[in-house]
């Protein structure tokens, strides 16, 4: 069946890349746990991600004047859906924001848990706004994955002596907020994708382009004093670069993996994307497993063979939904 083994492929190359960047992340931290680079890596990444559209596009359409009349057409002439983009771009910036809060307000393991309830969220989001149905056995392997990846993340509490003056009402409440942005953008990217037979590369540089702006914003905002002292690429090395091309990569599979399955098995990809990073964490720099992880790993399996078990179709909007694919090219 070649639609399940592009479907397979896609979710592989997602979940490796993902592996990938979680792993080269802890070469770009100093001895004290802090990040080389500030928020300016994000923007970065919506850049590249951008160039790296347009590019596909380009060599999609073939000719350079059906390129600049489908760029014309759709991004220049349809300001509407330029809008219509902007929206995950500002509900991502929301989320964003709203897991720091809840991560300054909750202890590590409270926010860790709560945190997971995105991935139900998701499929609530996926219910009430693409009106599909999900068996009781997919339900059960989305609370089953929960339930895994809090295990393979959970690390005990440790003591310390700094006194840190939290409000987990306010906690609790951002985190609320994050959950249901997370499960909202998701979704609504998946809706506005699978809706029209716009190309999927013109709606990842609609969507790019929105997000470079709210990005920016958010950049100066957070640390345009810093920025203006050491400049925007103060802290970059090469182990920085080859995180954001990752990043970069990973994202353009995301909306792949959107676009031609769904967003409930995005869910399943990134937690065996945190088996993966975990496990070559291991290998790399000796972290212990412990009973906690193995026990979350097997759920995290478990889960993603009982939502794979054969089911009817919950990867298109409409009946008649057109089974022809742009061409995707390996970036």
């Amino acid at each position: 069946n070649v639609n399940l083994l592009f479907k397979l492929y896609c979710l592989a190359v997602m979940t490796l890349v993902a592996a990938a960047y979680t792993v080269a992340l802890r070469y770009t931290r100093t001895s004290d746990g802090e990040l080389y680079f500030s928020t300016t890596a994000v923007c970065i990444t919506e850049v590249i991600k951008l160039l790296l559209s347009v590019g596909i596009l380009a060599r999609e359409t073939g000719n350079l004047g059906r390129f600049k009349a489908s760029l014309r057409e759709n991004v220049l002439g349809s300001p509407k859906e330029l809008m219509k983009l902007s929206v995950p771009s500002l509900v991502y910036a929301v989320q964003n924001n709203m897991a720091f809060l809840a991560l300054s307000n909750l202890d590590a393991a409270v926010y860790q848990v709560t945190y997971q309830l995105k991935i139900p969220c998701t499929a609530l989001c996926t219910v009430f706004m693409l009106h599909r149905t999900l068996s009781k056995l997919q339900w059960l392997s989305v609370f089953m994955l929960c339930g895994g990846v809090t295990l393979v993340q959970w690390e005990p509490a440790q003591a310390t002596k700094v006194v840190v003056e939290q409000n987990p009402l306010l906690g609790f409440g951002a985190i609320a907020v994050a959950v249901l942005c997370s499960g909202f953008a998701g979704v609504y990217f998946e809706k506005v994708l699978k809706s029209s037979d716009t190309s999927l590369w013109v709606r990842n540089i609609q969507m790019y382009l929105s997000g470079i702006v709210v990005t920016l914003v958010g950049v100066y905002l957070s640390d345009g004093a810093e920025i203006k002292e050491k400049g925007f690429f103060f802290g970059y090395t090469y182990y920085v670069w080859f995180v954001i091309l990752l990043a970069s990569v990973g994202g353009l599979y995301t909306s792949i993996v959107v676009k031609y399955t769904d967003n409930i098995m995005k869910g399943f990809s990134a937690a065996a994307a945190i088996v993966l990073s975990t496990i070559a964490s291991v290998m790399l720099f000796g972290l212990q497993i412990t009973l906690t992880f193995a026990l979350g790993t097997l759920l995290v399996c478990v889960s993603i063979y009982l939502y794979g078990l054969p089911r009817q179709d919950t990867t298109s909007i409409q009946q008649g939904e057109t089974d022809s694919k742009e061409r995707v090219i390996g970036v």
